[in-house]
């Protein structure tokens, strides 16, 4: 199997990001997007998923930390859309219902090549350590989706405390990507689809 990295640089008038991925990691992660709640989501992010990832974000904060938050999410998901490749012998879904204290989220996610995101969370959430909106959840998972070409649904389905819900979020998002980025030996050489492209 060919080592599934890749490096993607993302410069606009907005932010400058660079961003480091390997797939097969062990968790390894070097995370500076000048927001320190959203270091912690992507720190945990690159644990929980086993992926090594170093991102290094300067962003347009004085406005606020909707262009850096959206820009990481692109440059996420093209990196893993450009390691993946042909995505041959992957298992192609993820999936599961994730807990944190009186949190519950549910993440599905299939890295079909066809970008689709629905995402049900609760309205007017509180702002999380001072400056970082949780309405930024969603536009991160959109733009992660719609660059990294999978088809994304998550729910919170109940909770309360703002952090929990966004970091049951962020670790659900993980595991699922991580079993679905896996390599299921018995079709290595395959593509996971009956049209034999994804």
């Amino acid at each position: 199997m060919k080592n599934r990295t890749a490096k993607v640089t993302r410069e606009t008038a907005e932010t400058q990001i660079s961003l480091s991925l390997n797939v097969d990691g062990n968790g390894a992660s070097k995370i500076s997007t000048g927001i320190g709640f959203f270091d912690h989501m992507l720190t945990l992010f690159a644990r929980h998923g086993r992926f090594d990832l170093d991102i290094s974000a300067q962003g347009d904060l004085e406005v606020d930390c909707h262009h850096t938050v959206e820009d990481v999410g692109i440059a996420l998901g093209k990196a893993f859309q450009e390691a993946l490749g042909e995505k041959k012998g992957i298992f192609r879904y993820g999936s599961g219902q994730y807990p944190m204290d009186e949190t519950l989220v549910s993440l599905a996610l299939d890295f079909s090549g066809r970008p689709f995101l629905e995402y049900i969370g609760p309205e007017g959430v509180a702002n999380i350590g001072g400056n970082f909106n949780f309405s930024l959840i969603e536009e991160f998972l959109r733009a992660f989706s719609f660059n990294a070409l999978i088809n994304l649904h998550a729910e919170i389905i109940r909770g309360r405390d703002p952090h929990h819900m966004a970091e049951a979020i962020f670790k659900g998002l993980a595991r699922s990507v991580d079993t679905a980025t896996g390599v299921d030996p018995r079709i290595a050489d395959q593509i996971p689809s009956t049209k034999e492209v994804l």
